[in-house]
């Protein structure tokens, strides 16, 4: 089938597997290119077909010949449907992984669930043994609770007053004003039950109990910070508690690891383009911003960038990894520098419908949003017939 992109709002109804193969390509060549990271051999990936954990795993394969198992929650192909893009950039992973000679394997269901834990507990000692590295990327607005069975939704809400700045249509390119209403106190709870440190806590201790934890190992967590533009949505808002939630979540799990010296980390990473994100008011315009500044600086980073320097110069340096004050890593210091920020807050001030296209750099959020989809990516047909039922090797 010819497969184009359509879209419903801020989501893309379908995705190209010939798109994704060449973006993960792409990363995988970056990551080489950055030389060799004596990195975890073996890593479970909680999260890892798409943004940051995709890139975790990547990092992780190429970057120190790593033997990877992946879990995540993705849609399969069917006849002329595609698949949801994470299945389509975990096949080309396990294809180029295979092909390079390291172990590779997939699991696909929710991974809030006990049984998708137990089925990768059994994994890893049926193939692996132990994992000398846990990265927990899960970015899911829903969670079932594997224990009282209640299903709870997520909600990017300010909390205790409305919050009203300007936000952008990336497709349009319109700069309009918009308002949130804050959130109910059942919306915090719940937010922190899916985006909280809890299910990362329920991993790192099921996996402990089962043996199957290295000596020594470690396990990361993602975060966002983001300045003081959207602090009042984000870090201050209901999203901000699930954080909090997530980092505070750390320091319990290190004290858990204690009988194989283990240690959890969250790394605070930068403001970029994923599903998550491009759904969220105000953000897209921030971002876009960000992008120019930093471009012009000649400091972006993208996903794979941002990995592989986390990994490169904070995790595997041989030497005590380094924190801020509250324990995290920063691997957000290159936005969240004084001089980026000032710049991005000014233009922000600036930002109308017509000047947005000369001050900021929409069209490079809107290429990312479409790579997240395998469209628009160099070097693809997007022409010529296409092959949608792509099979994930290990889930076959």
């Amino acid at each position: 089938m010819i497969i184009e992109p359509r879209m419903r709002g801020f989501i893309c109804l379908t995705a190209h597997p010939d798109g994704a193969a060449q973006n993960l390509k792409n990363q995988i060549e970056y990551v080489k290119s950055k030389g060799k990271i004596n990195g975890a051999k073996k890593v479970l990936v909680i999260g890892a077909s798409t943004g940051f954990g995709l890139a975790s795993r990547i990092t992780s394969a190429f970057g120190s010949d790593a033997a990877t198992i992946g879990v995540f929650f993705e849609k399969e192909p069917s006849e002329g449907k595609t698949a949801s893009p994470g299945w389509y950039n975990s096949a080309a992973f396990e294809k180029e992984a295979h092909a390079a000679g390291l172990y590779a394997k997939s699991i696909n269901g929710d991974a809030f669930s006990n049984e998708v834990k137990q089925q990768t507990i059994e994994l890893i000692k049926n193939d692996l043994e132990k994992v000398d590295l846990v990265i927990y990327s899960l970015a899911s607005p829903v969670r079932t609770h594997p224990v009282t069975g209640v299903t709870h939704r997520s909600v990017l809400k300010p909390i205790g007053q409305n919050f009203t700045n300007k936000t952008v249509d990336f497709h349009t390119g319109k700069v309009s004003e918009i308002s949130i209403e804050p959130c109910k106190d059942e919306d915090i709870e719940n937010t922190v039950t899916v985006m909280g440190g809890e299910d990362w806590q329920m991993w790192m201790k099921a996996l402990n109990e089962a043996g199957v934890l290295a000596d020594g190992v470690l396990t990361v967590a993602y975060s966002y910070i983001g300045p003081k533009l959207t602090e009042p949505v984000y870090r201050k808002g209901t999203i901000g508690r699930a954080k909090d939630h997530l980092e505070a979540t750390a320091f319990e799990i290190t004290d858990n690891l204690k009988s194989v010296n283990g240690k959890a980390f969250v790394s605070v990473n930068k403001a970029l383009v994923t599903q998550a994100s491009s759904a969220i008011p105000v953000i897209p315009l921030y971002i876009s911003l960000l992008y120019k500044v930093m471009k012009e600086e000649g400091i972006h980073e993208g996903t794979i960038e941002q990995i592989q320097r986390l990994y490169q110069e904070r995790l595997y340096t041989n030497g005590e990894i380094p924190v801020d004050e509250k324990g995290r890593i920063r691997i957000d210091d290159w936005e969240m520098r004084d001089d980026i920020q000032e710049k991005v807050s000014k233009l922000w001030d600036e930002a109308t419908t017509e000047n947005l296209s000369e001050i900021g750099d929409l069209e490079g959020y809107r290429k990312d949003f479409y790579h997240l989809f395998g469209f628009e990516v160099p070097g693809v047909d997007y022409h010529k017939d296409t092959n949608e039922l792509i099979i994930v090797e290990s889930l076959k």
